[in-house]
């Protein structure tokens, strides 16, 4: 006899490869739509599966988790962060949750460059202004579009795991001077070889860089980490870096900084409250607002599908799964 496939229900569309070889291991419930659940549809989903994947998009609390059938064993999130799992309530029901951890480092870190070379100087403002103008443009001006030198500036990293120093690789060749934040130093090999200054301090580190690149996790720490009082702290010709999560950031204090002249710009892939972003945000010239696109590639997304079904495949063979998020380490 052959053993019953586990129904596995998925909450977004993934890559065709991912679903199809999904589609080959397990009894899938994929979404064709590509829309997010409902909140009623999660509740079915999760009193049905058997495998839930969900995404950074569907929250995962622990009054979803009281409704899970008891066939729900494992929460395979399709995505690196779990802060939209309670992890510590899944755990205490006997749920296994696993992530998909380092496949969208070098992705992300790309993103992080792009934006902490094109904030300071203005790619997006020149590309808007030929854009709005039908291609006209004055010509070339000794003081008309002018930015900021990369070269000698200070870059600080809040985060300095996996992207923070991939982050911290990408922006040594440009000159640029490491410094970070972190809850303990990095490894005396990666200090030496990225020539990085840990501070311990955080708000010590901010009136020191020219550059800030938020890279941590979201948790109840991190959580407003850059508030009103930490953003005063910045030099008004500093630049702000977001590619971890928006929450991170007090995104109504960072507004009226930058309005107020108190920051001179701001690269942002991520928001408080996405979808949603804040229209007098996305206004700003000097700011480049991006809708969550750090780990949107082709190669980061299938390969993201590849651990979800591995994670799957292995713990319904009965082994501890590689991706195991466990809430002590978190």
């Amino acid at each position: 006899m052959t053993a019953k496939k586990p129904l596995v229900i998925v909450t977004r569309k993934l890559p065709a490869p991912i679903e199809a070889r999904m589609g080959e291991l397990f009894d899938v419930r994929l979404n064709a739509a590509d829309r997010p659940f409902s909140a009623a549809e999660l509740a079915t989903a999760i009193r049905e599966a058997d495998v839930l994947v969900p995404t950074v998009t569907d929250r995962i609390d622990a009054r979803l988790l009281s409704q899970a059938g008891e066939n729900l064993r494992l929460i395979a999130q399709f995505g690196t962060g779990v802060d939209n799992i309670d992890v510590e309530t899944a755990r205490r029901r006997g749920i296994t949750v696993t992530n998909t951890p380092g496949v969208l480092t070098e992705d992300t870190a790309d993103m992080t460059m792009g934006l902490i070379l094109a904030v300071p100087r203005r790619l997006s403002e020149g590309a808007r202004y030929l854009r709005e103008h039908d291609g006209q443009w004055p010509g070339w001006s000794p003081t008309w579009m002018l930015g900021r030198r990369l070269t000698g500036k200070r870059l600080g990293i809040i985060g300095m795991g996996r992207i923070g120093q991939a982050v911290a690789r990408r922006a040594k060749p440009f000159g640029l001077e490491i410094h970070y934040h972190n809850r303990k130093p990095a490894n005396a090999v990666i200090e030496q070889e990225l020539e990085a200054r840990f501070w311990e301090n955080l708000d010590d580190m901010l009136p020191k860089v020219d550059i800030v690149s938020v890279n941590c996790p979201l948790t109840p720490q991190t959580f407003h980490l850059l508030d009103a009082r930490r953003l005063k702290r910045l030099k008004p010709e500093a630049y702000i870096v977001n590619t971890a999560r928006g929450e991170i950031i007090d995104e109504n204090a960072l507004q009226r900084a930058l309005e107020a002249g108190e920051l001179a710009g701001a690269g942002l892939d991520v928001f408080e409250r996405e979808p949603s972003v804040n229209p007098r945000l996305v206004a700003l010239p000097n700011v480049i607002s991006l809708p969550h696109m750090g780990s949107a590639t082709i190669e980061g997304r299938i390969e993201m599908g590849g651990k979800v079904i591995v994670n799957i495949k292995t713990f319904m063979d009965g082994h501890r799964p590689p991706d195991r998020v466990i809430p002590a380490i978190m």
